[in-house]
């Protein structure tokens, strides 16, 4: 429920909530101020977000009289005695105070351009978004998010009770050990280069150029009171916390587990290598020293790019028939079989295309096989190989696998092949240990092991715990490489508890406290990238909650791989474009399904 409240301030600016009954989970109401209004927050007991309305984003909230919308969210209800505020035009100040100290209360404003914030939490998230003119914020252990623009920036960051934990889109300074455990970031950035010296120093100073590029130090004839205008734009960020993580122009879904400024691991070094330029920009996020550092040390790179450009193929024996190779799936990803031509609709630029026949896909699979060999599971290596084992037994021989393990970096056990028992060896050349650097291993497999691999028939199967405490990289910044890769994944989620009860303790047996631990959980984090992951590459996600559906999945898996059609159809004869055209359309005539086209070859009249 939203309703609009407080249309007359009192002569003395003061606004008081005595009148209203209580109020509903979700609450709206607008403040009426003036420009350059100071907005003060304090709330001990939940988030608090404010943005600025650029008129845009918050369309519904624009008028011509600057206002403070405020909404707040809470499980158990707001009511008028859980919140204290004053409002006058200049000045808006909000205080959480629920009777109940375990009551959240969540805040969320919209402010109006050039806002000065101060906000106080402790373990409550405080986000900032838009063009303000200060903030000042203090915390415990909450993050504190500030998304501004970057043409000048005033910044000081201040950790009182732990090392510096934290990420920015643009470079900082170093970083300064004060007395008493305290830590302090400050300085000023510009993503405006100046136009000369005279200019970096007054930019350094706070001050800024004109439009026209000329330093204040030459614009003697401007009014004093346009030098101070512009002098007012920047954005000043006064951060201080306990222990919590500071993001400037981060999103907090891009952050990733481990936060200290470490050297690049191979695997860090092979994505950046492979000019994936998504995977590249959040490993500089993470550790921009090191990724400048050893991206100076390489030729220049060769961006992959987005669009691949369509080509052409001039071929005379062409017959005008073409093979589409395609997987069909439900809702659920899982493969849909036993389809025949008269299931197909093919089009190509609206015009309907016959189907000549429709049969099984014997084209074999290039499998990765991705081990979690991390220090989660350091005490179960022989459960690890003995699953692998089986996972290679179960495979078709036609298909060839590589195996690649992970613990805080990735290793290589075995390249592609079709050799079962050249497999079965390689398993006893690792050892177990360390921390788990799962989302870099995923994007490494992806840029360095399936790349080349592009086009064809690949999937990753992959059996971890699925948490992630060591990589570079945050788990959000792979989805759309893994959707572009075109390789099915399937994770295979294995409580680490779970893999603990395989080594046959029999106090399992008679302490029931002991069985009812070994059992073990995944974490919700982990079920939901799980999913995710499985849903957008067209696999299916595999959560392990007894040792035997290990092998059931295993199997499960190679029948859906094998789960796959050619669609041979009559196509334009001029039509020459080689690989998938976006012009292409193959639909089922079943609801509730979905056609993933891999490949399409022309086929010649001497075939």
């Amino acid at each position: 429920m939203r309703m609009q409240f407080f249309s007359i301030l009192t002569t003395l600016g003061v606004v008081t909530f005595g009148a209203l009954a209580a109020l509903g989970q979700q609450q709206g109401r607008s403040f009426p101020v003036a420009a350059g209004v100071r907005v003060e927050i304090v709330n001990h007991f939940g988030r608090v977000s404010a943005s600025v309305n650029d008129g845009a984003q918050h369309a519904e909230r624009s008028s011509d009289d600057p206002a403070v919308f405020l909404d707040t969210a809470s499980a158990d209800g707001v009511s008028v005695s859980d919140l204290k505020i004053n409002a006058s035009r200049s000045l808006v100040q909000i205080e959480v105070a629920p009777s109940d100290a375990k009551k959240r209360i969540d805040l969320s404003l919209t402010v109006p351009p050039r806002t000065h914030l101060k906000i106080e939490t402790r373990e409550g998230e405080v986000r900032i978004g838009g063009d303000i003119a200060s903030a000042d914020v203090r915390t415990a252990t909450g993050t504190i998010a500030a998304d501004v623009p970057t043409e000048h920036v005033r910044y000081s960051l201040l950790w009182t009770a732990s090392r510096p934990r934290f990420l920015s889109d643009f470079e900082l300074e170093k970083i300064k050990e004060k007395s008493g455990g305290k830590f302090r970031i400050d300085g000023t950035y510009s993503d405006v280069p100046p136009a000369n010296a005279d200019e970096a120093a007054l930019i350094q100073r706070g001050e800024k150029r004109d439009p026209e590029g000329t330093s204040d130090a030459r614009v003697g004839e401007k009014s004093r009171k346009e030098k101070i205008d512009r002098k007012a734009e920047r954005v000043s960020l006064d951060l201080e916390t306990a222990r919590g993580i500071i993001l400037l122009n981060i999103p907090p879904n891009e952050v990733t587990g481990d936060l200290r400024e470490r050297p690049l691991t191979n695997a860090a070094k092979s994505i950046i290598r492979s000019g994936d330029s998504l995977l590249m920009e959040a490993i500089r996020r993470a550790v921009p020293r090191y990724y400048g550092d050893y991206l100076r040390t390489l030729p220049p790179l060769k961006m992959e790019p987005r669009f691949a450009e369509r080509k052409k193929i001039e071929d005379p024996g062409y017959s005008g028939l073409k093979v589409a190779s395609v997987r069909v799936s439900d809702v659920n990803n899982r493969a849909v079989g036993d389809l025949t031509a008269a299931d197909f609709e093919v089009s190509e630029g609206g015009a309907e295309r016959e189907v000549v026949s429709v049969r099984p896909s014997t084209a074999p699979f290039n499998l990765v096989l991705l081990l979690d060999v991390s220090g989660s599971v350091e005490n179960y290596v022989n459960f690890i190989r003995k699953a692998a084992r089986s996972f290679v037994n179960t495979v078709d021989s036609r298909d060839r696998i590589a195996i690649v393990t992970f613990n805080d970096d990735v290793h290589i056990v075995s390249k592609f092949t079709t050799d079962k028992g050249a497999l079965s060896m390689s398993l006893d050349t690792f050892d177990a240990g360390g921390a788990t650097a799962y989302y870099d291993a995923l994007a490494y497999t992806l840029a360095e092991t399936l790349r080349p691999l592009k086009g064809e028939r690949t999937a990753i199967v992959v059996l971890t715990d699925g948490d992630d405490n060591r990589s570079f990289l945050p788990f959000d910044s792979m989805l759309s490489s893994i959707e572009e890769s075109g390789a099915l994944i399937y994770p295979l989620y294995v409580p680490s508890a779970l893999i603990a009860a395989s080594g046959g303790d029999s106090k399992a047996d008679i302490d029931s406290l002991r069985s009812r631990y070994l059992r073990g959980e995944l974490t919700s984090k982990a079920k939901a990238e799980g999913g995710r992951l499985a849903k957008v590459s067209g696999g299916v996600y595999y959560e392990i909650s007894k040792l035997s559906e290990i092998q059931a999945a295993y199997e499960d898996i190679v029948g859906q791989l094998r789960t796959a059609y050619e669609i041979e159809y009559r196509s334009d004869p001029g039509s020459l474009e080689a690989g998938v055209s976006p012009r292409l359309r193959i639909r089922t005539k079943h609801p509730n399904t979905y056609v993933q086209v891999r490949a399409v070859e022309q086929r010649s009249a001497a075939k």
